[in-house]
């Protein structure tokens, strides 16, 4: 049986809990009929200002600063945050249902009936921003490859087995299977989430003047936030949740890591020097240079990127791999971007192509963003690569 609804009596409110599969029709019936029939003081909804206003206006990307993007160093998070808008845009497709669209009858319901509703999700990007900032290269790899994964499956989800989603014990397997593969990614997409969301739905009904809430959040969070809201209730102070609307700093060991491969490239090249001589440090910098940039230009290619694109890869990669601080992908990415200029009709197809591999190539922004991923997987590759091969010229 699908425990999608439970009401919490907390203090001197009732909160009632509506648990929805985020592409399901029969959510979207069910938020609105469980409006209508409470008629609440609040309602609450897992959406974001900015989720919500480009949900309202219709999904645009014509304002996406592609260079200002790769300058910021955001590229890996517009990849991660286009390949979940796909996968969630594919589920949607196959049952004629758009992503959230349940949040938005809520708040439109709301606002027919003349009711005050809040939006109490956190940021999108910030979420993103925190996940990313919390896992290593290694689960940084796993979820760009679970997402990209995802996003291109061929498999077709039913109606039923969309609405299973709500089904509580499915739910907790998922969630499992979460915490296994990527725990600070569901750490932060689920666990924080919880407790932000029950934060601002109490939040949302301070004062007294709201006797009955409804809120409408994915089945997922459900327990969640029923177990955060019953702490708040508790403890009658409310609950500070600032320390999770700022991205992480990173560790002593992030910080220090990105030196890691210079270093070791430096030392045994240095070393080289010392005990073979100039002539083989010499031979083993240009074997760096070109393993290195080779790849990275392999990548630019394999992504179908501007010849001088692949160009700017090669002799970038070195110099990217010398200052960890910026990356062979903002040379290659901004070059393709430069060299071709994403069109007006690249900017308004871009959440319908970056859902098929022949859209991610024939659109410009997704392309230049290909040129980025796989240039800077190429460099880095040629970079784990070099290190054995010049360590095997010191033993000659």
């Amino acid at each position: 049986m699908n425990d999608t609804r439970m009401t919490l009596k907390l203090q001197d409110r009732a909160i009632i809990l509506i648990g929805t599969a985020h592409v399901s029709r029969e959510s979207i019936e069910e938020v609105s009929r469980i409006i209508r029939e409470v008629q609440p003081d609040m309602v609450c909804v897992e959406l974001d200002a900015g989720r919500y206003q480009s949900m309202s206006e219709k999904e645009s990307w014509e304002q996406l600063d592609v260079v200002k993007v790769f300058k910021e160093g955001k590229g890996f998070l517009l990849i991660a945050n286009l390949v979940l808008s796909s996968f969630q845009r594919r589920m949607g497709a196959e049952l004629g249902v758009k992503p959230g669209e349940e949040m938005k009858t809520a708040v439109e319901t709301a606002m027919a009936l003349g009711i005050p509703y809040a939006l109490c999700d956190r940021e999108v990007q910030l979420t993103l921003r925190r996940a990313w900032a919390r896992c290593g290269l290694w689960n940084k790899c796993k979820l760009l490859a679970s997402l990209l994964s995802s996003a291109f499956s061929t498999e077709q989800l039913s109606a039923v087995e969309i609405e299973n989603l709500k089904n509580r014990s499915e739910l907790d397997d998922m969630m499992a299977a979460l915490a296994d593969y990527l725990p600070p990614v569901k750490e932060t997409l689920i666990d924080e989430r919880d407790r932000y969301l029950a934060a601002r739905i109490w939040a949302s009904g301070k004062g007294g003047v709201v006797g009955k809430q409804v809120a409408v959040v994915g089945a997922g969070h459900l327990q969640g936030i029923k177990a955060h809201l019953e702490k708040i209730a508790a403890s009658e102070a409310g609950e500070d949740v600032s320390d999770l609307e700022r991205v992480p700093k990173p560790k002593v060991f992030s910080r220090i890591a990105g030196w890691i491969i210079p270093a070791l490239l430096v030392a045994l090249i240095g070393l080289g020097f010392f005990r073979v001589g100039a002539e083989v440090s010499l031979v083993m910098i240009l074997r760096w240079a070109i393993l290195n940039g080779s790849l990275a230009a392999l990548g630019t290619l394999l992504a179908l990127g501007h010849p001088l694109s692949m160009a700017v890869s090669f002799f970038g990669a070195p110099i990217a791999t010398i200052n960890p601080f910026i990356g062979v992908g903002l040379f290659s990415g901004i070059t393709e971007v430069t060299l071709r200029k994403p069109r007006v009709s690249d900017t308004q197809r871009l959440s319908e192509d970056v859902t098929t591999l022949k859209g991610i190539y024939r659109n410009r922004i997704t392309r230049a963003l290909l040129v980025f991923f796989l240039s800077s997987l190429g460099g880095a590759l040629g970079n784990f690569i070099s290190i054995p091969s010049l360590a095997s010229l010191l033993v000659q």
